[in-house]
């Protein structure tokens, strides 16, 4: 039996690497003689880069940028001949952030735009930027400066200090990145603003409380109205994606980006068709399984494909949120829950070995005997 294991990452537990391994682990224990081929994958968030180093090749570059905080952090970006894939998580996560520091009120894209920026002084004419995973909530404007925009005031201060601005200046911008090619692989189609928007969506995952999301929805749409609309007349807030990454998605489609799904551009990039065609099960998994992976996430795009593909698709999550139905809707045949198998404790304290008992359930219900 070939089984193919194409899982995200569990956040804040596993990386989609060690998720794969420990879901082989699980299976192999009951069916040693398989076949179980690894593909984990991300959908723009963490671990974008890496796992599309581990398809494409290319070189990875290391460089040291702003973290959210502006203190100094490594990250890495993949260059391959003149095309650059950048992880933005990798200067804006919301892991670069302890608990007791978070507040999406002050903290900064600046990190990715000095990534694109290196990407650009290396060559690069097409760049694909992942977003997902941030602990900002700066409609990109660090971003922005670091490729040059300026404005009476900082626009490094994170997005509470976007509501003290007066003017705006993208010339440098615009002229930095011009003739090249963005791309903005979002998890995410929210729009900037509104209830469906970075900061009322995503802003108390990143420490807002309600007085904060107020105040940086204010903040935010004062900065979009500075802003205006793109060269071509479109108005980059409304539009899909605009509210990833705590609108570093608008910033991005501001200076001419296009907006693509993450998980899809990954797929294809990876050929997960041709593995799924030559598998017998799908096994797919995230850290909780709710009504967000249903929208432009790994399990998603991985379940979607299996179903068209006519293959039976079983997802392992830490916990699961969604009915027998919803899952059956999305294209899910069975879904496992970490924490119903071991409890929530030992299912943080031991990811991997609790991951790979699951498996081994799985692979009893799903496996050939």
């Amino acid at each position: 039996m070939r089984v193919l294991v194409s899982p995200d990452c569990f956040t804040g537990t596993l990386s989609a690497v060690e998720a794969a391994n420990s879901i082989r682990a699980g299976w192999l224990q009951i069916h040693p003689e398989d076949e179980v081929v690894l593909a984990p994958l991300s959908d723009g968030g963490p671990g974008f880069v890496g796992g599309l180093h581990e398809v494409l090749g290319g070189e990875l570059i290391s460089l040291i940028v702003s973290d959210p905080l502006r203190r100094k952090t490594p990250a890495q970006y993949l260059l391959r001949d003149k095309q650059a894939w950048i992880e933005s998580a990798q200067a804006c996560g919301l892991h670069l952030i302890s608990k007791e520091d978070r507040d999406p009120r002050v903290t900064t894209t600046f990190g990715v735009g000095e990534i694109i920026a290196d990407a650009i002084n290396r060559g690069a004419t097409k760049i694909t930027i992942g977003l997902g995973g941030s602990g900002t909530n700066d409609a990109g404007a660090g971003m922005l400066a670091a490729l040059g925009a300026t404005s009476e005031r900082s626009l490094n201060a994170g997005g509470s200090a976007l509501k003290e601005l007066a003017n705006l200046d993208l010339t440098p911008v615009l002229a930095k990145v011009a003739g090249i090619e963005l791309i903005a692989a979002s998890d995410v189609d929210n729009p900037l603003l509104g209830l469906r928007g970075a900061s009322a969506v995503f802003g108390p995952q990143k420490g807002a409380d309600d007085f904060a999301v107020m105040e940086l929805e204010g903040a935010l749409e004062h900065f979009s109205k500075l802003c205006g609309r793109r060269f071509d007349g479109k108005d980059p807030a409304v539009a899909l994606g605009a509210g990833a990454a705590g609108g570093l998605g608008f910033g991005l489609l501001l200076i001419g980006a296009t907006r693509v799904a993450g998980i899809e551009t990954v797929l294809e990039i990876v050929n997960l068709d041709q593995e799924i065609n030559q598998a017998d099960i799908v096994i797919t998994g995230e850290g909780r399984l709710d009504d967000q992976s249903l929208h432009g996430k790994v399990i998603a795009g991985v379940a979607r494909h299996a179903s068209q593909l006519g293959k039976p698709c079983v997802v392992l999550a830490g916990e699961v949120r969604l009915g027998k139905r919803e899952c059956a809707n999305a294209g899910i045949d069975s879904a496992y829950s970490m924490t119903e198998f071991a409890g929530l404790e030992r299912s943080l304290a031991n990811p991997i070995q609790v991951l790979t008992e699951v498996s081994a359930r799985v692979a009893q219900s799903w496996g050939r005997r």
